[in-house]
């Protein structure tokens, strides 16, 4: 081992020994998915604040492995379509295991609402996706999946038995994150409908040639690591 004198030298040697290492991309994502699995078993469980350990360290797994693909260079485009497809999933994942948790206890409410939180949270997704599809940059929105992230770890640390405190607060995340949601689809929706009327030329077949050639001009600038990677955490 070199001798390491300053936090600098530290962060470099072990950043050259992961680069070294076996460790890939893929494997990060594997483990967030994992993690999300055990984080939804707890939430059956009713076992929350380790839910919520669970749920956070899986979601901080989820932002590790793009970062290490581009510092490694070990990345690849199906590492990077594996991860995104693993997001939606752990996220459903665990909205699931709560929309169960509640219906158990036979309130339909907040049941109902973690079922719109999750085509809420797909639309988000979809929409953006769709929109650079069109050749339109579609980040605009509240609730991104940090965001999200953010409103679930809080309500299952802080959910009824969880032991923090005597406070109950899954139910009201649940409902922040289902309108932020929907706020969020719809801010999406007018945002690309703004930017492809400004695309359009006058005549239908312009606009088309219009937003092919956007269409065209993004194939031929493929996005860089540090935009795949953000493109990969803030859907």
């Amino acid at each position: 081992m070199p001798q390491v004198r300053t936090a600098e030298d530290f962060r470099a040697y072990a950043r050259g020994r992961l680069i070294e290492s076996r460790l890939t991309p893929n494997a990060i994502s594997i483990t967030g998915l994992v993690l999300n699995l055990a984080a939804a078993v707890l939430v059956t469980q009713q076992l929350f604040f380790l839910a919520g350990v669970a749920f956070i360290v899986g979601s901080v797994m989820d932002t590790l492995d793009g970062r290490y693909s581009r510092m490694s260079g070990k990345g690849t485009l199906f590492g990077a379509f594996l991860d995104s497809t693993l997001d939606r999933v752990e996220e459903g994942i665990v909205l699931t295991a709560v929309a169960w948790y509640f219906a158990d206890r036979g309130d339909a409410v907040p049941a109902a609402a973690c079922v719109l939180t999750a085509i809420g949270s797909l639309m988000v997704s979809y929409t953006r996706a769709r929109a650079e599809a069109l050749g339109v940059e579609c980040k605009v929105g509240i609730a991104t999946r940090p965001v999200r992230v953010v409103l679930l770890s809080i309500g299952l640390v802080f959910a009824k038995g969880a032991g923090v405190f005597d406070v109950e607060l899954l139910a009201p995340a649940i409902y922040a994150m289902a309108a932020l949601t929907a706020f969020t689809v719809g801010q999406r929706v007018l945002h690309v409908r703004g930017e492809l009327r400004a695309m359009e030329v006058p005549g239908a077949r312009g606009g088309a040639e219009d937003v092919t050639g956007a269409r065209e001009r993004r194939s031929l600038n493929p996005p860089t690591s540090r935009e795949e990677d953000l493109a990969r955490n803030d859907r």
